[in-house]
């Protein structure tokens, strides 16, 4: 559905095979224990695939958001924590992408496998509306000095770089803003906090301190004040679809787990499969049909993006809230299909199920992006 090239079919194979080999065998360990899944990060390292938009002067395989989207609905449907994690390090990459003097050698070193990188926007004053951080840098001479409280930091603590949201020294406003790479070796900072969660529960979201964080002024991403130009216009397209990609492949697992367990059980006083209840095979069509049209609106999605079509923004802000519906549909619909197996944790649907869940109160919250796409059909400024 997604039409790729020869050259873009085989990364998304070697992401599947990475997916099959490595993160499909630890995705149940990582979510009882909520531990960060290092061998699936390492894997996927090992395999070039950090580097998969890193652009090619940096040794990355330089793709564009169809070949991300792919390679993140592979992933989500063996493991979603590994699949957030990647996107949230692919959102880092497109800010180092579009600021290399800021960001060269970690490009360089993501493209090896050596480099992890993420976001660190949300901030509890602001709660999901991360473009505005209450949070506000500090000018020192020639170095600025970060003092900021972070709510969700994806991989807080594993990550090799953090790209950090804080009010201009000399904000105006709440989104008179700007980005800094914060790098794993720099002093003042710290996580503030474990993770404990419904699902996701392996990406390590967890609060981090930025206390008297001294950088030097080059490593902003964008002048003072344009952070929320740079945030709308560098990383949202690549957030909202990576998102939606990752709510595809949770549909893609249930429906799956879902058709294993309908067509390999059985009611043996009557010697049928549960498949031969028609109540049980309605349930699974819906399933099906709810996740190719979730991922046929990501596509169309992809297609008004690539194209610059005039309606690209509004479908970039749908795809998150749209997969995010599909996906705590098609997930219900497996648990009614599955039963007492997939209540009772027998099944991989109820991690599906849990994960699911995550999307519609991820920032920005699908209860926002509804706001913002009933603005954007009136005429009305979205912010």
């Amino acid at each position: 559905m997604y039409r790729l090239t020869e050259e873009q079919t085989a990364l998304v194979g070697k992401a599947r095979q990475v997916a099959d080999d490595v993160i499909a065998s630890h995705a149940a360990d990582v979510d009882r224990n909520s531990r960060f899944p290092t061998e699936a990060m390492e894997a996927l390292g090992n395999a070039g695939l950090l580097g998969l938009t890193v652009p090619a002067e940096f040794g990355g395989l330089e793709q564009g958001l169809r070949t991300a989207v792919a390679v993140l609905d592979e992933i989500a449907q063996r493991d979603a924590s590994v699949g957030m994690i990647t996107l949230m390090h692919l959102c880092g990459v497109a800010c180092y992408a579009a600021s290399p003097q800021t960001a060269a050698q970690p490009m360089r070193d993501a493209a090896v496998g050596n480099h992890l990188a993420t976001l660190a926007w949300s901030e509890k004053g602001s709660r999901s509306h991360f473009w505005a951080p209450i949070s506000q840098a500090a000018a020192q001479g020639g170095n600025v000095t970060l003092n900021a409280a972070k709510s969700w930091v994806t991989s807080a603590g594993h990550a090799d770089g953090y790209v950090v949201s804080t009010r201009s020294p000399q904000s105006s406003g709440p989104t008179d803003t700007i980005l800094y790479l914060v790098l794993k070796g720099d002093a003042g900072w710290s996580v503030d906090g474990p993770w404990d969660s419904l699902g996701l529960r392996g990406n390590a979201s967890a609060p981090m301190a930025f206390q008297d964080c001294a950088l030097p002024t080059d490593r902003a991403f964008c002048e003072p004040g344009k952070g929320f130009e740079f945030m709308l216009g560098v990383v949202l397209p690549t957030f909202q679809l990576g998102n939606a990609a990752i709510s595809v492949g949770i549909c893609e697992a249930a429906v799956a787990a879902t058709t294993r367990h309908l067509t390999g059980n059985r009611f043996e006083e009557m010697n049928s499969k549960l498949a031969d209840l028609p109540t049980l095979r309605a349930r699974l069509a819906k399933m099906r049909i709810e996740t190719d049209r979730a991922r046929a609106h990501l596509t169309c999605a992809l297609d008004a993006v690539e194209a610059g079509a005039p309606n690209a923004m509004l479908m970039v802000l749908e795809s998150k809230a749209a997969a995010a519906e599909s996906a705590l549909l098609v997930t219900d619909l497996g648990m009614q299909a599955c039963g007492g197996a997939a209540f009772s944790k027998h099944l991989s649907l109820e991690r599906n199920f849990r994960d699911a869940r995550a999307a519609s109160v991820m920032a920005p919250t699908t209860d926002v992006l509804y706001d913002f796409i009933g603005r954007a059909l009136c005429g009305m400024e979205l912010f």
